[in-house]
């Protein structure tokens, strides 16, 4: 199976939208196979996502409300690429700005698309080890209403287990937990 970037041919942009972080597209593409459409489809600068895990075992997860469910979700600490911005200096900011920690150790768990039939998010993720508690953390985004919740394997494996979006992780998170247990 290749994994080499086949691109389409953009014929012509219909719609082109430029939010706070995203952009949302309406192109007329004609794919690798020749067939032409009309796509719409979400540019994302990526992410990076930290699995923090304290000395006892115990993961650290945020618990965030996220408007476009219109509930509250356990993550893995994440944040979007600023621009330039490369995921390991992300990923440090928001690591302490979400949860009031500050990794010593980090390793590379690998790097997955989270929606590819509508986006081209990629997220960076990393296991962040050896946790100093910040005597003064950076204050959270203003939009961010985060709690810390700290977990640890059996529980989080009875959460996906459950299946139930209400109470669950979400799919990075999972994603990323799944990646990280080779290493622990």
């Amino acid at each position: 199976m290749s994994n080499e970037v086949i691109p389409s041919v953009l014929l012509k942009n219909r719609l082109q939208y430029s939010g706070r972080k995203y952009t949302y597209r309406v192109d007329r593409l004609r794919l690798p196979n020749g067939v032409e459409g009309e796509y719409e489809y979400i540019r994302h600068p990526g992410a990076g996502l930290a699995v923090p895990i304290t000395v006892d075992g115990k993961f650290i997860l945020v618990k965030q409300y996220r408007f476009a469910i219109e509930r509250y979700l356990l993550e893995f600490p994440a944040g979007t690429l600023e621009v330039d911005e490369i995921p390991e200096i992300t990923i440090k900011r928001e690591l302490e700005e979400e949860t009031g920690y500050r990794a010593h150790s980090w390793q590379k768990l690998g790097e997955f698309f989270i929606c590819p039939g509508y986006s081209d998010e990629i997220i960076h993720a990393y296991l962040a080890r050896d946790l100093e508690e910040l005597a003064n953390p950076p204050a959270q985004d203003d939009d961010e209403e985060i709690s810390l919740v700290m977990l640890d394997r059996a529980e989080i494996e009875s959460l996906i287990r459950s299946g139930k979006a209400s109470t669950s992780l979400d799919a990075k998170s999972i994603t990323a937990f799944h990646l990280a247990l080779p290493y622990l």
